[in-house]
């Protein structure tokens, strides 16, 4: 049986060390599929428009914290620190989420549930949560959606069953102390998966918009900020067309962003391109991910460390 798993893994490095890189660099895709109860997937690419499972599309990380123990929503960054840091969704009714680092994506530390909002007694969900580094401020921050009943009471009936969501966040500096849960962002409508990317000297944040009633929106839009924890502006018109999109996801390739996004009516994903983050164009049509792929998120490594992960197996 071992063998037979190396085989596989050998196969995978060759589909994707025949893409070649672009100046060293290789981007992963980290997803889960069906509930997330398996795990995480992780996929590769040198141009990030195809992607090549790894491992045989095989979970190299099973869940084991939360109420229902899922890994759902991976979100995968390298710190200063050299460790690959990694948030997920561990249930789809909890007050906290997962944690996990490793050094090589494949050997992970004690999986943690952080109880972001153990706080609100009302707290419904901790959903989709993210990271990033601060660079200024040398610290981590960790980003989700919350629905609090009656804490936005004028929308409480505008979404889907009784969720209404805002994005929510914590900082860090050590994984072990955080900053007590504040609101990141609240335009006055129900909002989920948020996901940002510094944009010169500016953060931009894809967020979807999950109002339901009294007409179905279910895209992903834009918000700007000069701040990475306050300030957002008024969402953009969506880039999404008339998708029901979520779990977005953003790459900056050369003169392009790339947005991914989960068709999750559709089963497969969808993508976005734009050069001045204003007018985008539907590419959907160009990529190519593994089958079943859902909620992922986009990170880069170096071939070196790309290399060195194939060798650990």
């Amino acid at each position: 049986m071992k063998a037979f798993f190396v085989v596989i893994i050998s196969f995978s490095i060759v589909q994707c060390h025949a893409q070649s890189t672009v100046e060293g660099k290789l981007y992963l895709f980290s997803y889960f599929e069906n509930n997330g109860e398996d795990g995480l997937h992780l996929a590769c690419s040198k141009n990030g428009i195809q992607w090549q499972s790894l491992f045989a599309d095989t979970a190299i990380l099973k869940p084991v914290v939360g109420k229902e123990k899922l890994l759902r929503d991976p979100c995968i960054i390298k710190g200063p620190d050299g460790l690959f840091h990694m948030v997920w969704t561990v249930s789809w009714a909890d007050k906290g989420i997962g944690y996990a680092n490793s050094k090589d994506l494949v050997h992970w530390s004690a999986q943690q549930c952080i109880p972001v909002m153990q706080h609100e007694p009302a707290a419904k969900n901790c959903w989709a949560p993210e990271i990033i580094y601060d660079d200024q401020a040398r610290q981590y921050m960790i980003y989700w959606a919350t629905t609090i009943p009656g804490r936005f009471a004028a929308t409480d009936s505008l979404g889907d069953d009784t969720y209404n969501h805002r994005i929510y966040f914590v900082t860090t500096k050590d994984f072990t102390s955080f900053s007590k849960a504040k609101i990141l962002y609240n335009r006055g409508f129900n909002v989920i998966d948020a996901t940002i990317q510094k944009a010169g000297h500016r953060f931009i944040m894809f967020l979807k918009d999950e109002t339901l009633k009294p007409r179905p929106q279910k895209n992903i839009l834009v918000a700007w900020s000069n701040h990475l924890t306050y300030g957002y502006s008024k969402p953009s018109n969506p880039i999404t067309g008339a998708y029901w999109a979520e779990g977005p996801t953003a790459v900056h390739l050369g003169k392009k962003w790339m947005v991914y996004f989960d068709k999750y009516a559709e089963e497969k994903y969808g993508a976005v391109e734009s050069t001045d983050l204003i007018h985008w164009q539907d590419i959907s049509n160009t990529i190519q991910l593994p089958k079943g792929a859902r909620h992922g998120s986009i990170f880069e490594v170096t071939a070196k460390e790309f290399a060195y992960l194939m060798a650990l197996q």
